[in-house]
């Protein structure tokens, strides 16, 4: 892909998917555009073993933007990271097409080990603010990861996680639309077990009283 191109495909990306840019000028100020360019020569120089140059570049990204994205990385067309501030992306992470960041997102590792590290996010996922990726496994295509999760195991397609540890919440096995792609009406399953404990334990109180009254009947 030539540079022209490459800009006009990053500048249509987030002028799509952020409601705050008025016009194509604007998207030249924008963290995510900024740190795509970088990211897209890093990359290239990597793939020749250039390392140092293009470990060189991705830190003057980083620099600028707040957000790291490691050279080595392979990402696909459509990334857009919003606002993006502590955003970092390691080595072996594989992203797919269409995928939506926010900000303080970590695609990480759990340790020193070598190999593949790092996720594999497939395509049309949304990442919400402040959650953790953390391991060498697959974030299935349309999934949806909460706010602050913080996700250590294999995510399904189509599947909704929060919580931390980050847990699956599935909804049917339906791909969702791009427009119901948001970062605050999402299930909350601790909230759905503390309910289910609370229904519980009223009924059990019930069954108590009944009891105890019926005790008394008998005494009298």
């Amino acid at each position: 892909m030539g540079i022209f191109k490459l800009i006009k495909n990053e500048i249509a990306i987030v002028r799509e998917r952020d409601p705050a840019i008025h016009s194509a000028w604007e998207v030249l100020l924008y963290p995510s555009f900024k740190v795509m360019l970088h990211y897209r020569l890093a990359h290239k120089l990597y793939e020749r073993k250039m390392y140092f140059l293009a470990r060189y570049i991705s830190q003057r990204a980083v620099r600028r933007t707040g957000i790291e994205i490691h050279p080595g990385a392979v990402i696909g067309e459509g990334l857009f990271i919003d606002h993006g501030t502590g955003v970092i992306i390691g080595e072996t992470t594989i992203i797919g097409n269409n995928v939506t960041l926010y900000q303080g997102v970590t695609l990480g590792g759990t340790g020193k080990e070598h190999g593949k590290r790092h996720p594999t996010i497939k395509d049309n996922v949304m990442i919400s603010a402040g959650a953790k990726v953390l391991g060498s496994f697959t974030v299935g295509e349309n999934s949806k990861i909460g706010a602050g999760s913080v996700v250590l195991a294999e995510v399904p397609p189509n599947c909704t996680v929060v919580g931390v540890p980050g847990r699956i919440v599935k909804r049917d096995n339906v791909a969702l639309p791009r427009e119901s792609m948001d970062q605050v009406h999402l299930p909350d399953p601790v909230k759905e077990d503390i309910n289910r404990l609370q229904s519980a334990n009223e009924a059990l109180e019930k069954r108590l009283r009944e009891l105890e009254a019926k005790l008394l009947e008998q005494k009298q």
